[in-house]
């Protein structure tokens, strides 16, 4: 073989090699959309849940007899969850498109100025406490919630 002929196996060689290349580009492309669709949908689900749970926990950590009731207010139904003997209660309902919520005193009048938006959400609805169970339904879904102070316990 001569130096100056040109060998197809090297243009082969080429190629294959940067066939290999494009194949991997293609599939790391296609893996970083995967991930990413895979991360919006469980971010989405994510902040979904928080909602829910964020209510109930507060339900469930003041869950004592008497404590816990839906009233009907300007605001539309607020949750209400007193603190024990204290005279504050933590209030929970919508304003202006948020679920936001207050400690004060019971008696006091909504402030959704002094309020702490929770989550954003078109829907706030409250049914119970009845038979023990308390339901709350929002944008992200329903939760019910079984309240221990029916069963007699704190």
């Amino acid at each position: 073989m001569k130096l100056g002929e040109k060998n197809p196996i090297g243009f082969y060689t080429v190629g294959i090699v940067g066939l290999f290349l494009a194949g991997f580009f293609l599939l790391v492309i296609l893996g970083a959309g995967s991930y990413r669709g895979t991360v919006t949908a469980q971010s989405g689900n994510m902040e979904q849940r928080a909602l829910l749970a964020y209510v109930a926990t507060a339900v469930k950590s003041h869950d004592t007899a008497g404590a816990v009731r839906a009233e009907d207010g300007a605001y539309g139904q607020t949750l209400v969850i007193a603190d024990g003997d204290s005279g504050y209660a933590l209030r929970i309902y919508r304003y202006e498109g948020q679920l936001v919520e207050e400690f004060a005193a019971e008696t006091a009048p909504l402030s959704p100025a002094d309020a702490q938006a929770i989550a954003p959400t078109e829907v706030f609805r409250i049914e119970g406490p009845t038979g023990g169970r308390l339901a709350v339904e929002t944008d992200a879904g329903r939760v019910v919630v079984q309240l221990r102070s029916a069963e007699g316990g704190a």
